[in-house]
């Protein structure tokens, strides 16, 4: 008998949590964001629950959405947190089994985070991935020399040439090219070096890598972009995406378009896994799980929600509108244009007012948010699931160590008994508990063309 097609388990986890007042539950710790005992509690804990991997999302500005001094001072945890990789790195060395996945920008250049990434991959045998970005916060801009993002499209050709350049880096050398032959006195074989040489129209890299190649050939690449653009950019590249869809409708077309432009690429379905957002309140009884939402309902200060919700329309500044009004038509953005859609349409779905809508994104930021019980929590997973909307989640708790508790007291076992979750790692990477292949060398293989200097350092 064949055994039940398994889900994908990420647990997304901001310092304290991912309601926009979680930093003011009573239970949580208000410095999450800078509290590495915090954190190793919380990666221990989801490794307990036998989550795929662990998620840090970032960014490269303050949580400053332009509302003014008192607004900015009320921001929580949005404002300062650590850097991911250094927190990652360091949470390696006390967790065995979990993925670990951070965001990194395209701000940087390509020969740093692939160093950064090649590094984590070795520090945790083998179990880290990266979430790509291009970044949408104009204040990212200005933070590296620039006073505004590249436009939209320009942005994602840069990022395509920024993953082959990173590639190509990681595979400067051969899985075997390290002999470290004391007798010989040979520490590689040259003939298993290949120096990428890198010239495009964004970037200009010489290699190698001083990094070898990484015990997963590449750490896992995620990416969370859900327009047009973004779309072909994951099934050109991605191996996971994070995304929002509110109902299985949505996410099935999304779904099916995405898998569907795979093929363009060379690429199997399964070598992408699609994992939408949920924000999950448990309780014994679906009162109890409205009552834990409305005491984080209560604690939002509408400067804080207005900002927030500013943010996430692509910076347009709303205090100017009414907040028992209807949200304004809206014009283009260069900054996110998937989440903004998605607000955009909700607004107009339900007549939402700007207080409602920010209430609304207060806790999932247009994720799906699920408020019940256990039972009915993972009935919801699995409708999405069996019926062609997800390969998995990327769960979000609301407020931090408490909701991912729950989560994996809870809602793990029964996702167990249902047989659709694993009850042990099947190994001690990323890579493989995903499901996913690890990629042959690009220059190995006899349709890949060889760069200028292979082999040599010339």
């Amino acid at each position: 008998m064949s055994k039940k097609k398994q889900l994908k388990l990420g647990a997304f986890l901001p310092g304290s949590g991912h309601h926009v007042a979680a930093w003011r539950h009573p239970n949580t710790p208000a410095d999450g964001g800078l509290n590495f005992q915090h954190y190793k509690q919380l990666a221990q804990t989801a490794e307990r629950g036998k989550f795929d991997m662990l998620f840090l999302a970032d960014g490269l500005a303050v949580w400053d959405r332009g509302q003014g001094a008192e607004a900015f001072s009320r921001s929580g945890q949005f404002s300062v947190h650590f850097e991911p990789l250094t927190l990652l790195s360091a949470l390696s060395a006390v967790t065995e089994n979990i993925g670990l996945v951070a965001t990194s920008s395209t701000y940087d250049e390509p020969f740093h985070l692939a160093r950064k990434f090649a590094s984590l991959d070795y520090l945790s045998g083998g179990r880290a991935g990266w979430n790509l970005v291009t970044s949408s916060a104009e204040a990212a801009a200005q933070n590296f020399s620039q006073e505004n993002h590249l436009e939209h499209s320009l942005r994602y050709e840069r990022a395509r040439e920024f993953v082959d350049v990173v590639t190509k880096l990681w595979d400067s050398w051969e899985d075997d090219a390290f002999l470290h032959d004391k007798e010989s006195g040979i520490y590689f074989d040259a003939e298993k070096l290949h120096v990428p040489h890198h010239k495009g129209k964004h970037f200009s890299v010489r290699g190698p890598l001083n990094v070898a190649r990484p015990p997963q050939g590449y750490p896992v690449i995620v990416q969370a972009g859900s327009s047009e653009a973004g779309q072909d950019l994951a099934a050109q590249t991605a191996e996971a995406i994070f995304t929002a869809q509110q109902t299985l409708a949505e996410a099935q077309a999304f779904y099916t378009s995405v898998k569907g432009r795979l093929a363009k690429y060379g690429r199997s379905p399964d070598h992408l896994k699609i994992m939408p957002g949920v924000f999950p309140v448990i309780g014994k009884t679906e009162q109890e799980a409205k009552d834990k939402y409305e005491q984080l309902q209560e604690l939002i200060h509408p400067l804080v929600g207005l900002g927030l919700l500013s943010g996430l329309v692509g910076g347009h500044d709303l205090s100017k509108y009414p907040l028992d009004g209807p949200l304004p038509d809206l014009p283009d953005t260069n900054g996110g244009k998937s989440r903004l859609q998605l607000i955009i349409d909700l607004a107009r779905r339900e007549n939402l007012t700007i207080r409602q809508l920010y209430l609304w994104i207060a806790g999932a930021r247009g994720h799906r948010t699920i408020l019940g019980t256990p039972e009915h929590i993972a009935d919801q997973l699995e409708d999405w699931f069996v019926n062609g909307g997800a390969d998995g989640f990327n769960i979000m708790p609301p407020w931090l160590p408490g909701g991912l508790e729950e989560f994996v007291d809870l809602v793990i076992p029964e996702l167990q008994r249902r047989g659709i979750f694993r009850t042990e790692y099947e190994s001690s990477t990323l890579r493989e508990n995903l499901g996913l292949p690890r990629p042959v060398n690009q220059f190995t293989t006899k349709t890949a063309p060889e760069p200028v200097g292979v082999g040599s350092l010339a």
